[in-house]
């Protein structure tokens, strides 16, 4: 398996600059009302500093003046800081500056005495998401798999994921133990609000079919939402996607020490077919399938301890 620094970088970061001031009050978020009573829907990039392609997605919807039909429409650039030192010959090094910016969506963190460069974007994004009825959160990952959407362990999320259609493969999960995800924040991980969340990774970081799948993932989800112009959305999409298949986790494996390894370089999506196989160990502790065909899920290769190493998982009917 190539690492994830020897994956050629075949993407362009764009230029962010026109979309700093906004008009919200805090950089790079814009909002769009049409004056029309609908959702706030908000569609976010850059939660992580090197995956790209969910900002050269709202760079095109920027430029091809995308606009509501109904209710309010955010874009939003997240961990800004670290996407502007993105650098093509060093793409793995501008993740995040202090820390991850998708661990820190919970109110003991938020409102907590913690401070870092991330911590401060949060808390200055968080009156805002504090007003969003649906969020799609745009990420890539670490190697070369098929687009996913992780949809939370909710029904609610599922049912969206199932609404857009796309992508493949829809992951229904609880998150990590190192910290809660923005598309679980608050009222979007709450089964009795009518708050929503998806969060879809595209494919590998620097692949342009990253890009592909983000467009089709967020036009889908704004029309879906039926808050942009529908032809326009068709127009950008393809045609039918593949029927959808889900997945629920059954575990997410938390790397306890310093030198866990996986016995095979797995990728993601592998289906292993017998419980109880050792895919893994940390430390002398075995790392074991908990039952038949099970699904490898991002299986990571930052392999610190407290961090998720894999997901594990198994089909479902939704």
């Amino acid at each position: 398996m190539a690492r994830m620094n020897e994956y050629p970088v075949e993407l362009t970061p764009p230029d962010i600059a026109p979309y700093k001031d906004g008009n919200t009050g805090i950089d790079y978020a814009t909002t769009f009302d049409s004056g029309r009573p609908g959702p706030h829907v908000m569609v976010n990039a850059l939660t992580h500093g090197n995956e790209l392609c969910g900002a050269i997605v709202l760079d095109f919807l920027f430029r091809e003046n995308v606009r509501p039909t109904r209710g309010r429409l955010t874009l939003s650039f997240a961990n800004t800081r670290a996407f502007l030192k993105f650098d093509a010959r060093y793409p793995l090094l501008s993740r995040f500056v202090d820390e991850d910016f998708n661990r820190l969506w919970s109110p003991d963190v938020l409102d907590g005495p913690r401070q870092s460069d991330e911590l401060e974007r949060a808390r200055t994004l968080r009156p805002l998401v504090d007003t969003v009825d649906c969020l799609l959160d745009i990420h890539s990952m670490q190697t070369r798999v098929p687009a996913l959407i992780l949809a939370g362990p909710l029904a609610k999320g599922r049912e969206l994921a199932a609404g857009v259609g796309y992508p493949q493969y829809v992951v229904s999960d609880e998150g990590h133990a190192a910290g809660k995800r923005m598309r679980d924040y608050a009222a979007f991980g709450d089964p009795a609000s009518d708050r929503n969340a998806l969060l879809v990774e595209c494919g590998q970081h620097w692949d342009k079919a990253s890009v592909t799948a983000a467009m089709e993932t967020t036009l889908r989800f704004l029309r879906h939402l039926d808050v942009i112009d529908r032809d326009f959305a068709a127009a950008h999409t393809a045609g039918p996607p593949p029927k959808q298949q889900f997945i629920e986790v059954t575990q997410a494996v938390t790397i306890k020490n310093g030198n866990f390894q996986f016995i095979e370089n797995y990728v993601g999506m592998e289906v292993i077919e017998r419980a109880g196989t050792v895919i893994a160990h940390d430390g002398d502790t075995e790392i074991r399938t908990p039952h038949d065909n099970c699904v490898l899920i991002m299986p990571s290769r930052r392999n610190v301890p407290g961090q998720t190493a894999v997901r594990l998982g198994r089909f479902i009917k939704n």
